[in-house]
């Protein structure tokens, strides 16, 4: 199985699956002499893990990250760091009943047809329970880049959406709530809503919106390397990431050039930010903003009708412990595959200076 690597020159290559024994990771090209704060990568891995409120999967994993290597007095050496999160709460029965099975609009099939071998449990390797190693690595990587600030916030769930721009929003107020938008009557809608989905034995999608600040100029290449191509890359290798627009996104394919071009001011800074802070795939110092769209769970508490591996007909329903909305967690997810990208690029532009 290939494309277990993310990154050039900050790169994190993962394993594991959902109901193994553990998942891990190794971050390869991470600089010496970076002090971490290892309560920092604690807090993020605490944001995404399972467990944590009413309207998420009630899987209990601690999520605690044990680093094996590559660390040393507080301090990364340079070398490898390894690290590994044992899975605590495994539960592989409750999915001996899709063994056979496919769940519609899960990956069970397309793995089971690509490969010809699977591991049922949790969707193995193709679980979001992998995601927990790039929060790790992620919250890393935002140490290393400390002096650029990566925040996200749900912006919608279903239909019900926060309508400030993210420039209007107290981003010290996203975790105050559980759905973790800044937005507190918003919030408590999209709460009221994930419950009253839940209680039918459904599931519902929705959108995170990311903002970069702090950004220097000149992050991408011009070509095949462009900043937004990569992080759309990141992003939609997210687990039930369906969509990414970064800017003004489809909103721009609707005005004229005199109305979404940002005129410049003397000191090089935009009046306007339509271009979501990258231009021609080099980031021009504006803030970095993107939305990203995510689709309801494929594993539904109800009935549905599939097929199973020999191509009969057969009825599913799920079992276990699912979420009925995946972007109050996803939140955490999205930072760090954004920190990653972001690194990279950084990481590329000092050396090409040397």
């Amino acid at each position: 199985m290939a494309g277990n690597t993310f990154g050039n020159f900050f790169k994190l290559t993962t394993f594991g699956e959902s109901h193994g024994e553990a998942i891990g990771g190794v971050i390869d090209g991470c600089p010496a002499g970076v002090s971490l704060d290892l309560s920092a990568i604690e807090r993020q891995m605490m944001r995404r893990r399972p467990g944590q409120s009413s309207i998420v999967t009630q899987r209990k994993e601690t999520d605690t990250v044990r680093f094996l290597s590559g660390i040393f007095e507080g301090k990364t050496t340079g070398s490898p760091i390894g690290f590994i999160i044992e899975n605590s709460n495994q539960k592989p029965a409750d999915y001996a009943h899709i063994k056979d099975s496919y769940r519609p609009s899960h990956a069970d099939f397309t793995f089971d047809k690509k490969y010809g071998h699977r591991d049922y449990r949790g969707g193995g390797r193709a679980s979001a329970r992998e995601t927990a190693t790039r929060v790790a690595a992620g919250a890393i990587a935002s140490q290393l880049i400390s002096e650029i600030s990566i925040t996200a916030y749900v912006s919608s769930v279903g239909d019900i959406a926060v309508h400030k721009a993210y420039h209007e929003l107290d981003f010290n107020t996203i975790d105050n709530s559980v759905v973790r938008c800044p937005d507190a009557a918003t919030a408590s809608k999209m709460i009221a809503k994930i419950k009253e989905v839940k209680k039918q034995g459904d599931t519902i999608g929705g959108t995170i919106t990311c903002v970069i600040e702090n950004v220097p100029v000149g992050l991408g290449e011009p070509v095949f390397d462009k900043l937004h191509a990569q992080l759309g890359k990141a992003i939609l290798s997210i687990n039930a990431v369906k969509g990414f627009e970064f800017g003004s996104g489809f909103r721009g394919s609707k005005m004229k050039g005199s109305e979404h071009n940002d005129l410049f001011k003397e000191d090089g800074t935009t009046k306007t930010n339509l271009s979501g802070g990258i231009q021609g795939g080099i980031s021009n110092g504006m803030d970095i903003y993107f939305r990203v769209a995510f689709k309801p769970v494929a594993t539904l508490m109800q009935k549905q009708q599939t097929i199973n591996n020999t191509g009969d007909k057969v009825e599913i329903k799920g079992k276990g412990r699912h979420d009925p909305c995946v972007v109050p967690r996803a939140v955490p997810i999205v930072e760090a595959m954004a920190s990653l990208t972001i690194a990279d690029f950084w990481l590329a532009n000092k050396l090409s200076k040397l």
